[in-house]
């Protein structure tokens, strides 16, 4: 017979199993999910650009456009946006910038376990494209920054076309980061 500590351990494996197995469970639905939406946003800009109509207003969620940064292997839609929701499946357009097709800074964020993994590769002088249904811009980057998640100085209007891409750092840091990587880009 068990003793009443053995069983409690027992229970408390089984139980530790369950929220481990929940968990992984809930992160593989949320993966999934996010590259769903992710083909269905591609998808959904491969048949507008067919039949190209200048960008207006785009509601939040909207397709803004994609990004791609060849050198990278990095393409993702850009969502308009900047809300967990969002940044689950996407990387997300700051609603409080220009949008990249505008005069000024456009900024785009997204999560550094996700879609913005590559940049931890990036270095100045890197082609980074962002494509409308109408028309493709080519920035080139400038440099990258270091700061701290307060310093809005990086979102800083600029004089003429500028993208700053903005993630957590570093990279590998488990749980909330405590200091965001910037990249500075400026159209070409």
């Amino acid at each position: 017979m068990k003793s009443a500590a053995a069983w409690l351990l027992s229970l408390l494996e089984w139980l530790l199993l369950g929220v481990g197995l929940g968990t992984l469970g809930m992160y593989g639905y949320e993966s999934v999910e996010a590259r769903r939406f992710q083909a269905e946003q591609a998808a959904a800009f491969e048949r507008a650009a067919r039949s190209p109509v200048p960008p207006s207003r785009i509601q939040p969620g909207g397709l803004v456009g994609m990004l791609d940064v060849p050198r990278l292997k990095l393409s993702t839609p850009v969502i308009e946006g900047d809300d967990d929701r969002t940044l689950k499946r996407a990387v997300g357009h700051l609603p409080d910038t220009p949008m990249p097709w505008e005069s000024g800074n456009s900024a785009i964020a997204g999560h550094r376990d996700g879609l913005f993994r590559p940049l931890k590769d990036v270095k100045a002088g890197d082609e980074i494209r962002f494509r409308t249904t109408g028309d493709e811009l080519r920035y080139k980057v400038t440099k990258t920054s270091i700061v701290m998640p307060d310093d809005l100085s990086v979102l800083e209007p600029q004089s003429g076309a500028t993208l700053t891409l903005i993630t957590c750092y570093p990279f590998y840091y488990v749980g909330s980061a405590p200091k965001r990587f910037i990249v500075h880009a400026v159209r070409e």
